[in-house]
């Protein structure tokens, strides 16, 4: 009796498993093909996990909040990453980021023989919000390096227009005696921007729309107010660079002040008792060997 009992629930497991297998084989046969033509191609990290996001997007994505898909596409743009991914996709990801590590938790806790609620939420929302936490710090390197090279393209604009170049010449000269970085990348977006018919205020707009720092903006009101009111680009462009290097050598002075006191925290946990230590155990070892201890 109980063999045909466990018989009966295998075969019903089975039926069960092949009907889900057959229905999300079903699901995933009707997302679309994506075409990455002209995409950035995927990190490896990414890969697998792609056609989950894909098909997330294609039969969840008409149900995320419109609010949020915006504030995520103004943050793709911000990090430059809207040809890697759109919106959609980012959510997608960050929800299947919160499942991921909802069950890797789930494994742990019962591989320890432990549950709790908080953990598990935990572990969803920092699986939700980690692909968050990633695009900010590529924010914060691609800003950085952008103002590392802002003076040394600003100089090359400025020797091209001193030489005779109008500002499209110059950026072009820049771009291809500058090194390589998302400055020369986002001024190879004006170039194109320029060549598709734009003019070269809205390419530059278009430019400080997508990057959103200070310097960048006070680059491009230089440039745009330079040519509404007929002002010498040469002089306008010379005073930005030497600005931008001055900023350059402030922020280097900045950094170089700030390390004394980011020493002080390893320096009393880490170095000083080390070195106390070393230097007290021969000490404690000779009064051990004495008898005083």
């Amino acid at each position: 009796m109980l063999l045909f009992i466990a018989l009966a629930v295998s075969v019903g497991l089975v039926v069960l498993i092949g009907i889900g297998y057959m229905s999300v084989s079903g699901l995933a046969s009707a997302v679309p093909q994506e075409d990455r033509t002209f995409l950035d191609p995927l990190p490896k990290s990414l890969r697998p996990l792609w056609p989950l996001v894909n098909f997330v997007v294609h039969h969840f994505g008409s149900r995320f909040s419109n609010k949020l898909v915006e504030k995520t596409d103004l943050q793709l743009r911000l990090t430059s990453l809207t040809f890697l991914m759109n919106a959609h996709q980012f959510i997608a990801l960050s929800i299947i980021g919160a499942v991921v590590a909802s069950l890797l938790a789930l494994l742990a806790m019962l591989a320890l023989g432990i549950f709790s609620v908080l953990v598990l939420l935990g572990a969803a929302m920092l699986g939700y919000f980690y692909p968050r936490i990633w695009t900010r710090d590529v924010r914060r390197r691609r800003v950085a390096q952008i103002l590392k090279h802002l003076s040394i393209y600003l100089d090359f604009l400025t020797l091209a227009v001193e030489a005779g170049l109008n500002i499209n010449g110059a950026i072009q000269k820049a771009v291809e005696k500058g090194p390589e970085g998302p400055l020369r990348r986002e001024l190879e977006h004006v170039l194109r921007d320029l060549k598709s018919g734009l003019n070269r205020t809205e390419a530059l707009r278009r430019l400080d729309d997508r990057l959103r720092i200070q310097e960048v903006t006070n680059f491009v009101g230089a440039v745009v107010q330079a040519e509404r009111m007929g002002a010498g680009l040469a002089k306008s462009l010379r005073f930005q660079s030497e600005q931008r290097r001055s900023e350059r050598f402030q922020r280097a002075e900045k950094k170089a002040m700030e390390a004394p006191v980011k020493l002080v925290f390893p320096l009393l946990v880490f170095i000083f008792p080390i070195t106390f230590i070393v230097l007290g155990f021969p000490i404690a070892m000779k009064f051990v060997q004495e008898g005083f201890l």
